[in-house]
């Protein structure tokens, strides 16, 4: 996370600040532009510039879910007095697997905090887009923390704003005891969690400069799964107006419904030793937070639920049905998704055990696999399994699920291929090309710490033309940059938009590329 290079004594003190919530009284600033402070609904905030924009960190958006409030619906955070400094990104969730931060013991349960980034020259009432990001993770790791929105806001005149939200089981058990105490009946408390927080968003961004009436949602992988939940949930509807899906289409990240959410619900609280069910509620509240990350290791989460008073209807039905929060939607994928998930599960997967695979997986229509995705095409099993895996889940899902949008709202569609592309620190095998892999266009669209190197000057201008493309979708409702090259509607032919570092350009091919209509037949 950015920062954590500062003197140790200053970050411990400033980390105690955001946990107990305290508050600095106004001060007079010793040399140089003051500090900017905003007022929201709970009192004072103080920033700071940086990296050509202004920032507001650690900000509050919901009272701590932790003690008694565990496992309970968001509650709103109370007032408090003075300017409270807002110069400090608050920890990240407690993570329930061990991938994604650079320092795995910043975090708490006490974490519903966002960040807010404005131009340098924001002003209340500027009435800017506001773009509004949840990071992925499998909806068991990461934090909005990594999401740097300075250089988008500065280059695009928006204002940008990064949450974190429970994760794992503290975020989605679907334990009836559980949703009984909450008015959706819901045990999804991420997604209530980032309801609470677009709310807040709503209530309070005005004062930041920017739009309540002009709100983009936009996520990755289970951030983009998010987006697909609130587009179906009735309970988000008018609390935002575009929305942008990165490599997550609605029709592959599908939810699981009550009844499975709440076996895996009781199969977890087990693993914790909660098996009585009159007290299953206490002792899950009672239970350590390790004790829960590790009951969680081998029963992960499947995210939120749908079949509740939260989420009626799974998303992907509840677009196809119409009855969808309907608003603008940019959506798209990396050219070789699946290659982030082969290097960190199967490296040195063998052409015999790749045969074997296709065959265990494919059945009948294994050989059919194995002859339109040979090794010797592809140059390795690693290479061949990924094409495999990105046509077959996430190109291809992304091609089917823009189509349903473009039937029924304006819907531009994206494929980043970069075959240059740095990959996730830490996610680096030797010997393995993972370029173009899942979260690769992370590093051009946010001031990302979790990049494994600086972008060169060529991607710097890709990350630019990105950045200016999402900026003016969230401004317009259409991706729309003089001077780029022109980004038109899906409309019913499916015209892809390829992000390339030297030529972005249009496509028809891409379902032909990714032999869509041959994963039709298998779907």
């Amino acid at each position: 996370m950015n920062r954590r290079s500062r003197p140790l004594l200053c970050t411990a003190l400033a980390l105690a600040a955001a946990l107990l919530g305290s508050v600095v009284p106004a001060a007079a600033q010793g040399g140089g532009s003051p500090r900017p402070v905003v007022t929201v609904a709970q009192g004072g905030l103080r920033g700071q510039e940086a990296g050509g924009a202004q920032e507001f960190l650690g900000v509050p958006y919901a009272a701590p879910p932790v003690g008694a409030a565990r496992l309970r619906a968001p509650q709103p955070q109370p007032r408090w007095h003075g300017v409270r400094e807002a110069v400090e990104q608050a920890p990240a969730c407690l993570q329930f697997s061990p991938y994604g931060l650079r320092d795995p013991l910043a975090v708490s349960e006490d974490c519903l905090y966002l960040d807010v980034y404005r131009p340098r020259t924001a002003r209340p009432g500027a009435r800017l887009p506001v773009v509004f990001w949840m990071h992925g993770g499998a909806y068991s790791q990461g934090t909005g923390t990594q999401f740097g929105g300075r250089t988008m806001a500065d280059l695009t005149q928006s204002v940008v704003v990064s949450v974190n939200y429970r994760l794992g089981q503290l975020g989605y058990l679907g334990l009836p005891e559980l949703a009984a105490e909450s008015v959706p009946r819901s045990g999804s408390f991420g997604l209530m969690d980032q309801l609470a927080a677009l709310r807040w968003t709503r209530e309070n961004i005005a004062a930041f400069g920017g739009n309540p009436g002009n709100v983009t949602i936009s996520g990755q992988s289970a951030g983009s799964g998010s987006v697909c939940a609130l587009l179906a949930a009735p309970s988000a509807t008018g609390l935002f107006h575009r929305a942008v899906l990165q490599s997550g289409p609605c029709s592959l990240l599908r939810t699981p419904d009550s009844a499975r959410a709440e076996a895996e619900a009781r199969a977890f609280a087990d693993k914790v030793g909660c098996t009585d069910r009159a007290a299953v509620t206490t002792c899950l509240r009672g239970a350590s937070g390790s004790a829960l990350v590790e009951a969680a290791r081998a029963l992960p989460t499947s995210g939120p639920a749908s079949g509740d008073g939260l989420l009626p209807v799974e998303p992907a039905a509840a677009i196809g049905s119409g009855a969808w929060n309907k608003v603008p939607v940019l959506i798209g994928s990396t050219r070789s998704e699946a290659r982030f998930f082969v290097a960190l599960t199967q490296p040195r997967l063998t052409a015999e055990e790749y045969a074997a695979q296709i065959l265990a997986t494919h059945g009948a229509a294994g050989p059919e696999v194995l002859a339109r995705y040979p090794v010797a095409s592809y140059g390795s099993p690693y290479l061949a399994l990924s094409a495999v895996l990105t046509d077959s889940s996430f190109a291809c899902h992304t091609a089917w699920t823009a189509r349903t949008f473009a039937s029924q709202v304006p819907t531009y569609v994206y494929e980043f291929d970069d075959p240059d592309s740095p990959t996730l620190a830490g996610a680096q095998v030797p010997g393995l090309d993972e370029s173009n892999a899942h979260s690769a266009e992370l590093a051009y669209l946010h001031d990302f710490t979790m990049g494994e190197r600086p972008l060169t000057p060529v991607q710097v201008g890709l990350a630019t033309r990105m950045k200016r493309y999402w900026g003016a979708f969230a401004r317009f409702g259409a991706p729309v940059v003089p001077g780029q090259t022109p980004w038109p509607a899906a409309g019913s032919g499916a015209t892809v938009l390829t992000l390339d570092p030297v030529a972005t350009r249009t496509t028809t091919s891409f379902e032909a590329d990714h032999q869509c209509a041959f994963w039709r037949s298998r779907a």
